[in-house]
């Protein structure tokens, strides 16, 4: 009973590796979500540039302390905080 047990262990275990292999080899690399993100990275950095310009600043080198007391600042700091976490869903979702 033991060496039926551990037969059918084996067997189980090889199926598994056989088909672990399979997808490997049947799936290709996915290598554009570091580019996706970049661009997406990129984006978010222009968005933030025009609008910190159309607030009368240089985005870069405005002190936080500036940025927390200006209203508009702060919303353009705010909405750039969330398109820069946005950008790592297209880091990390697979991109062909």
């Amino acid at each position: 009973v033991q060496r039926l047990i551990i037969s059918i262990i084996k067997m189980k275990l090889i199926n598994f590796i056989v088909c672990c292999l399979a997808v490997l080899l049947i799936t290709g690399p996915v290598t554009a979500g570091p580019i996706a993100a970049g661009v997406c990275y990129a984006g978010c950095a222009a968005v933030v540039v025009a609008c910190f310009a159309a607030a009368g600043f240089t985005f870069g080198t405005v002190p936080g302390a500036q940025i927390a007391a200006v209203p508009a600042l702060a919303g353009c700091n705010a909405a750039f905080g969330v398109c820069e976490a946005a950008c790592v869903a297209a880091l990390l979702t697979p991109t062909p």
